[in-house]
Parts: structure tokens; C-alpha cells; sequence
């Protein structure tokens, strides 16, 4: 809503005061005049109750041991978690589910042939890093890989990215019964042993080289924050791009008996033994590699020159071995009760478990978390009362593929279902630039926020900042003009990669995650050097970041909670979509273009007379003639989208002055609109992500595929399936539409 009725509104509540040329107070996104002075002046209250000093003193209690999923740490961290939500008077509980979590039995790395070595497979403990030597650590490892005890020729594959095969057929190079290593970078590291395994390999190494994080980038750590030669990389391999959460129990809560599949069936989990290693145990490998030189893109800063190897002079052992248990996730779930729509539900969480201390990883995040709780909490001591209810979550098991946010999603769907208005979600936290993403009707309600939150160091609003270094950065003049002339908030899509997964993919809850970030970057992620010690000197010293989160999440919350018509503009939506068709559209054509050129690269020969004759070099196969698509549908079915999404906000617009109980059926109506785009069957080969518009990329992992079903099929060249996926996001956009037009009605019926 905007201005349009203020002097009525004020006048109305007996308050025309206003004398002309005083500028009006500020009318909040949602919120009538009236109660919008109210709101901001809630949030002045909520900002002086927020502070530095606690948010630093709880990332260095809840990341002072190692805490991974299933320790006693972990249950330590989540049963302190849980004290402090009830101190600050908030109604919290834990509830468990029962997860399988595979940890290292058996780690064997070695290089066989031409010389012998064992790879250390140890992170050292440095001097500087008190908590860096600690009993309770997980050993480095990737969680999910097969066990396997495989010997085989090695090959280097760059970053392991389905590109990087066709650049090695072209060299005639098979990876097939061959072990493979891989440098982390370009792709979430699940999606590495994930297509070696497609191409035939048996094993699969992924190293970090300091090219991309380590000397090469700045001082390695302890004296600065880059990766030293020993830093190993943790995570989860898990095919999650299929479906995220426990393997064993997918769509369905891990409750202690629910009925689970067995680890065979679990197609999740992957088929062959999988090892992270530092730098410093991949040089000797990748040392010992022969025949061609990797292309100059493959070339990394460590000091050999970088060869592909494959042809039987370097050969390496790999054997893994997991003890697979199922151990208890604690979700820590605290609840303050809406006073006029307790059946409204705003969610907000970031989750509490760490590969190993986790200072940065999550616990800046939750530590921010646990301050906005605490103010809420004291102003709900002092009269405040929210008129949805607040739900905040500090979540477990997120490290090993999202398991206690997942199984929470999965056990409440139903209720989740009719109630869940929003899911807010954060992670890991740092020094730098606000990072937004999430559901495009929500663009206009962030942009609101970053502009009344400060920039600790600047002084500048986050916006103002994010939209310097976005025209900074820019390529091109024309970019950087158009960055600096932007006044919106531009939202990034969501992908995966954090606990905001099951509310927007699976269940199309409408879905914000934030961060900030791009000064305190560094190489500590997923190690024992992911430390408070490393976090005061290298990430967020002052923990004035920890504030700023606090701010920009703690105000989406508030607003949510206490708006009069909830703030989505399905107007943004409208927009982005059409962009995104815009954007397969001139894939299409672009693909189509490509293929006919290579194809008379191929006829003409031109691929053998370029190549060195003296070389080995398989030319490429003629492609497949790109076929015309019809997006027809789909573009009417978003003109019509575009109709009811401005006659829906002209609307809103109006209702300042009608009661909150008269818009309670509109809002449910808006907060459940964007429900309508999932998919009942699902996408294509992974039937779990059920979201039209948004999912994390079958070969991204973490990054976000938009209109999924229709890209992917365009880039695997699957034609058919393309145009059924056409005609699937067209009848999801028209239910979206139907829905809006529902809204429209109850707008007009309560003005």
C-alpha cells in the first residue's frame, strides 16, 4: 500500500496534526499510515535493543567445541540454544528426528605407481587457533560416498563439470575404471563424483588448489585468511539436486518409526568412494600424472605443470569405509503465539549444527538469530504483541543435505501448508555486502529494508552500498549507468544449499534467505579453522555484521508479522518469469544457431586441419538439429498473470482504512497464491522439487536452475520433454492467475 488515503487515515484515528509543509512520516510497504508510525517505531525499539557484544559472545560459547550432527556437542549447542530462547520468553522445545549419518571407519589414500606416498589426510593444528587442536573433530572426509576399496589409473578432470568430459573425449582420454581427481570450484562438489560416476569412474578425489583459494589468493592462514596447504574442505556429496534430507525417508518426517528405505534403494547416496584432500596431499598426485597438458582453463597455481594423465603411469589406491548410524537431529522450535492470527505462521531459522567448531559456519547466523529473538522477546515483555504467530528455528543436521530442516518441512506439511505465511532463512555470516534471495513478490518488501538499514562501516544504507559495488563491477558503461539508475532491490532466485529448501520447493512457501558477505571471505570453510579465533581477526571482528543481519531479518519478521495487507506484489513476479522465458527463448534460438555452425565445422572437416597433427585430438560428433518450440501458451498464460497482478496491487493500495478481521481472507489468499506454481508431479526426474520456477540445477547443485523443467530440457536437448514442460509451467502460471483473480474478488468485496 501507499499514500494515496493518508490524510483520510489519519484523520480518521483523530490525528490531523499534519500542518501543510511538513513533510508526511513514512508509509511502510503493508501498512496503513497509522500503523506504520507505530511500526517504525517499533523497530527503533527493537534496533536499541540489539547488540554487538552478545551476538559475539554467543558465536564464541556455541562454536567454543566441535558440534556436528549426532555429538555431544551438537546436543550441548542445541539444548543451550533452547535455554536462551526460553530465557528470552519465548514458548521452545526440541523435537528429534532419527537420521542417517555416515562417519569415517576407514580413510586410505595413495599413490601406487610411479612412486609410492600416503596422502596425510590431516588438517594441522596451528598456535594461533586455540580450538584448532580439539578432541571431537570429524576427520576430514565427504559425507555420503560409497564404501569402496578401488585401484585405478588417475586422471585429472579440472572441476568435473560435464563440460570437462567432452574436453577429454576430445583427447581421447576415457575415464571409465579410473579414479579421478577433481579441483573444488564451479559447482557444488556432490556434482563432481556425481558425473565421474556417469562417465564410468570408480573413485573420485576433489582437492582445493590454491589458484582458487590458498597462496595464490592472499597469506594462508594463520597469518592471513586463504587456505593453508593442509586446510581440507568437508561436506556432503549427496545427490540432493534429486532430493535433499534423510535418503532413507523421502517426502516423509524420520520420526523414530517411520518406515525407512533400505540404503541400496537410496538413490541419494552415492556409488563410489569419494575423498576430499588439502593441497598439500594433491601436489604428489598430480605430480605424478603424464601424457597431454591440461588446457590452459585446467592450469592451477600449484607449482608442476598440470597434466590429464589416464595412461597408466600414475596410479593411486582409495578406500573408504562409514559406520552408518541413524543418530538423533535436534530442531529447536520456539513459537511466540499471533495475538489476532495465531494460524498465520512467519518462519524464520538458520541451523545450529557445524562440520566441526563452525563459528562462521552457522553460528554468525544463528548467533544473529538468537539476538532478534531476544529483542522480540523483550518487547513482547513490554507490551508488544505480534498478530502472527512467530515461529524462529535453529535447525540441525544442515551440513549433512538440510536432514532437520527437511524432516521438519516433511513431519508438518499439512499444517505448514494451511498456515506457513513465510520462510526466513539465514546461514553463515560475514563482513561486506547484503546478499537477498527468494520469492520475487517479495522484491518491493526487501528493497524497503535494505534501504532503512545502515551499512555499519560506511554509514551508507545496504542498498546504497550493494548498488555501488553492483555499478563498480558492472562490465560494460551501459551496465554500470544501469546499475546506478536502478531504485529496486533486484532478488537473486534460490537454488539450494540451505534450510530454505523444503518450505519454497516442496512446498511453495514463499521464501526469503539473506546474508552478508565479500570482505570477510576467506578459507576456513568447512575446516577446524572455522574458529572464533578466525572469525574476530578475519570475517566480522566487531560482529557489527551480526548486528546488520539482525536488522534487515529481525524487520522482514516484524513487518510480516504485524502487517495490516501482507506485503507481495505480484507484479515482480509477473516480470521476472517473462525475463525467464525471455531467457529460454534466446537459449533456444542460440543452441539452434551454435549446432548448424558446429555442424559445418564438422562436415568441412575444420576440426582435424586446426588441430596439431602431432597431437591426439577426437574432433566432435555432428549435433542434433535444435527442433522450433511453441512457448505460445506460456506467454499468453503471463499476459494474463500480468492483468491480475496490477489490478490485485491496485487494490491493495485502497484498503488502508478497512479493519485487519475484514482482510484476514485476503491475506490468506495472498500468502497461499504462491502454492499454485508447484507442480503436482513434480520435475522430471526428481519428482521431490515440485517448484515451476525455482530448483537447484541437476549439474549445479547449489545453483539455482530457473524455469527448471523447461531449461534443463533445452540444455539436455530433450525436445519433447521441453514441450510438455512448456505446457506444465503454463497451467501452473494459470492456476497462479486463477488465484490472483480470487484475491481481486475478496479485495473488491472488503473495500
Amino acid at each position: 500500500m501507499k499514500k494515496k488515503n493518508y490524510l483520510l487515515a489519519v484523520c480518521i484515528s483523530g490525528l490531523c496534526s499534519l500542518q501543510e509543509g511538513h513533510a508526511q512520516p513514512k508509509q511502510l510497504e503493508g501498512f496503513s499510515p497509522v500503523s506504520s508510525q507505530r511500526q517504525i517505531e517499533l523497530e527503533q525499539k527493537f534496533d536499541q535493543l540489539l547488540q554487538s557484544r552478545s551476538i559475539g559472545a554467543n558465536i564464541k560459547e556455541l562454536s567454543a567445541e566441535p558440534h556436528h550432527l549426532g555429538s555431544p556437542g551438537g546436543k550441548r549447542v542445541a539444548e543451550s540454544i533452547l535455554k536462551k530462547f526460553k530465557e528470552y520468553g519465548w514458548d521452545a522445545k526440541i523435537e528429534t528426528y532419527h537420521v542417517l549419518f555416515p562417519t569415517p571407519k576407514t580413510r586410505v589414500l595413495e599413490l601406487t605407481e610411479p612412486t609410492r606416498f600416503s596422502a596425510t589426510l590431516k588438517e594441522l593444528a596451528v598456535p594461533e587457533d586455540a580450538t584448532s587442536g580439539q578432541e571431537g573433530q570429524l576427520p576430514t572426509y565427504v559425507a555420503w560416498s560409497a564404501d569402496g576399496d578401488v585401484t585405478g589409473d588417475l586422471v585429472y578432470v579440472n572441476f568435473g563439470l560435464p563440460e570437462d568430459y567432452k574436453q577429454l573425449e576430445q583427447l581421447n582420454i576415457d575415464v571409465k575404471g579410473k579414479i579421478v581427481i577433481a579441483r573444488y570450484g564451479h559447482s557444488w562438489r556432490g556434482i563432481k563424483p556425481k558425473v565421474a560416476y556417469e562417465h564410468g569412474a570408480i573413485g573420485c578425489i576433489i582437492y582445493s588448489d590454491p589458484n582458487e583459494d590458498g597462496y595464490f589468493q592472499g597469506d594462508e592462514y594463520p597469518k592471513g585468511a586463504f587456505k593453508n596447504e593442509y586446510t581440507v574442505q568437508r561436506g556432503s556429496v549427496m545427490d540432493m539436486v534429486v532430493y535433499p534430507g534423510d535418503p532413507l525417508t523421502p517426502g516423509a518426517g524420520s520420526t523414530e518409526k517411520a518406515k525407512r528405505l533400505s540404503r541400496e534403494e537410496a538413490i541419494t547416496i552415492l556409488k563410489i568412494p569419494v575423498l576430499p584432500i588439502s593441497y598439500h596431499d594433491a601436489l604428489p598426485l598430480l605430480s605424478a600424472l603424464t601424457g597431454p597438458v591440461a588446457p590452459q582453463k585446467w592450469r592451477g597455481a600449484l607449482p608442476i605443470t598440470y597434466k590429464v594423465g589416464g595412461n597408466g603411469n600414475a596410479k593411486v589406491h582409495l578406500k573408504t569405509e562409514f559406520n552408518w548410524d541413524i543418530v538423533p537431529a535436534y530442531d529447536v522450535i520456539a513459537k511466540i503465539k499471533g495475538s489476532e492470527f495465531p494460524d498465520e505462521w512467519i518462519i524464520r531459522g538458520n541451523h545450529h549444527d557445524a562440520w566441526v567448531n563452525g563459528a562462521a559456519d552457522p553460528i554468525s547466523g544463528q548467533a544473529s538469530l538468537l539476538e532478534e529473538a531476544k529483542a522480540i522477546g523483550q518487547l513482547v515483555k513490554s507490551g508488544y504483541k505480534p498478530k502472527r504467530t512467530l515461529v524462529y528455528a535453529a535447525w540441525d543436521g544442515e551440513e549433512q543435505s538440510l536432514l532437520g530442516s527437511t524432516e521438519w518441512a516433511e513431519d508438518h506439511q499439512n499444517e505448514l501448508n494451511q498456515k506457513a505465511v513465510a520462510y526466513i532463512n539465514t546461514d553463515g555470516n560475514s563482513r561486506g555486502f547484503l546478499g537477498a534471495e527468494g520469492s520475487h513478490a517479495f522484491e518491493s518488501f526487501v528493497t524497503e529494508i535494505a534501504k532503512d538499514v545502515k551499512d555499519p562501516q560506511t554509514g551508507s544504507s545496504v542498498f546504497e552500498r550493494r548498488q555501488a559495488a553492483e555499478a563498480v563491477r558492472a562490465a560494460t558503461p551501459k551496465l554500470k549507468k544501469e546499475a546506478l539508475s536502478k531504485d529496486d532491490y533486484s532478488l537473486g532466485a534460490l537454488g539450494t544449499g540451505s534450510d530454505y529448501s523444503a518450505f519454497l520447493q516442496h512446498l511453495g512457501i514463499p521464501t526469503l534467505s539473506f546474508g552478508f558477505g565479500g570482505e570477510g571471505s576467506g578459507g576456513e570453510y568447512h575446516s577446524i579453522y572455522d574458529s572464533y579465533d578466525n572469525f574476530v581477526r578475519f570475517k566480522d571482528p566487531g560482529f557489527i555484521y551480526g548486528v546488520a543481519l539482525s536488522q534487515v531479518v529481525g524487520r522482514s519478521v516484524l513487518r510480516l508479522a504485524s502487517a495490516d495487507v501482507l506485503p507481495f506484489d505480484f507484479r515482480i513476479l509477473q516480470k521476472t518469469v517473462s525475463n525467464y522465458l525471455q531467457e529460454v527463448t534466446r537459449l533456444t534460438d542460440q543452441l539452434r544457431e551454435e549446432n548448424v555452425i558446429e555442424n559445418q565445422l564438422v562436415a568441412a572437416k575444420s576440426y582435424q586441419l586446426a588441430a596439431d597433427p602431432q597431437k591426439t585430438f577426437i574432433a566432435p560428433k555432428e549435433k542434433e538439429v535444435v527442433p522450433a518450440l511453441d512457448f505460445s501458451n506460456l506467454e499468453i498464460a503471463l499476459d494474463s498473470l500480468q492483468k491480475s497482478a496490477n489490478t490485485l496491487y491496485e487494490l491493495q493500495e485502497k484498503l488502508d482504512v478497512v479493519s485487519d478481521k475484514k482482510k484476514e481472507k485476503l491475506n490468506t489468499a495472498l500468502f497461499q497464491s504462491e502454492k499454485q506454481l508447484l507442480i503436482p508431479n513434480g520435475l522430471p526426474r526428481r519428482p521431490w522439487y515440485k517448484h515451476a520456477i525455482y530448483a537447484p540445477g541437476f549439474y549445479t547443485g547449489y545453483g539455482v536452475k530457473t524455469l527448471p523443467g523447461i531449461r534443463e530440457a533445452i540444455e539436455e536437448g530433450h525436445w519433447q520433454e521441453a514441450r510438455e514442460q512448456i505446457t506444465i509451467v503454463a497451467e501452473a502460471v494459470n492456476r497462479l492467475n486463477v488465484a490472483l483473480n480470487s484475491a481481486i474478488q475478496i479485495a473488491r468485496n472488503i473495500q
